[in-house]
């Protein structure tokens, strides 16, 4: 969600190199953003929708499923709140939640146009990650939501490892859950929420463009267990982080 959708578009253009189209998906302004290679990765709409509802310039993490409305209902089962939907949406049907921590996260039942998981593109989500006040708990509620369970053991694998609960999805880690964060901290950073990190080759070199497009560095590049990160705030206070990961 971005206040001035033209401005995200020549922010991340020049980060990233994405490319924009607009789509009839949704009910107001709409652009998927491309990678090099024409493939779909991010969208992006404006947080003043036709609706007259302002919404925060945030990435939102959005999880695939089924059946919006079952996901929803299990998520209001084990506390979560569903303040949006499920309703149309384009071609599917969206919902807006938030976990019982407070992360705010959208559950789509439609078409997937970004298949992300199986390799890691310049410029394309590679790593979910989730800072929340008890990880073991967070992942007994997604799990229980999204049926990380026996129904998907095929694909789906959740272990403990480098000090957080990982998600592995086709044998390769895609999202981790992190403790330690504070509902009411002032750093919206340290709150319960869902961080995004993209792709990139070099993460010193983008976190210093970042600052000269007029963005900011909230943790300067260093190096994790998964590899070198660093996490950034965009022209409009988007927050989002990048990472150098190796392939494989």
């Amino acid at each position: 969600m971005a206040a001035d959708p033209d401005r995200a578009h020549a922010f991340y253009g020049d980060l990233f190199g994405w490319g924009f189209r607009p789509t009839r998906q949704g009910h107001g302004r709409y652009t998927i953003a491309y990678t090099e290679g024409g493939v779909p990765t991010v969208g992006i709409a404006a947080s003043s929708p036709s609706g007259g509802m302002t919404l925060p310039v945030t990435w939102t993490t959005y999880f695939a499923a089924d059946s919006a409305d079952e996901v929803a209902r299990r998520a209001q089962e084990r506390g979560g709140t569903v303040a949006v939907g499920p309703l149309e949406f384009g071609s599917g049907r969206v919902a807006w939640a938030a976990d019982p921590a407070g992360a705010v996260f959208g559950i789509w039942e439609g078409d997937l146009t970004s298949a992300w998981w199986g390799e890691r593109r310049p410029g394309a989500p590679v790593w979910l990650e989730l800072r929340t006040r008890d990880a073991f708990d967070a992942a007994l509620f997604y799990g229980q939501v999204f049926g990380w369970d026996a129904q998907q053991r095929e694909r789906v694998d959740v272990r403990f490892e480098h000090d957080r609960v990982v998600l592995h999805i086709d044998g390769k880690a895609v999202a981790g859950l992190r403790g330690g964060a504070l509902e009411a901290a002032p750093d919206p950073n340290v709150r319960p929420r869902w961080h995004i990190y993209f792709q990139v080759a070099d993460v010193d070199a983008v976190a210093a463009r970042t600052l000269e497009l007029g963005g900011g560095v909230i943790s300067p590049p260093a190096d994790s267990p998964y590899g070198r990160i660093a996490a950034l705030r965009d022209t409009e206070g988007g927050l989002f982080s990048v990472a150098a990961l190796p392939r494989g």
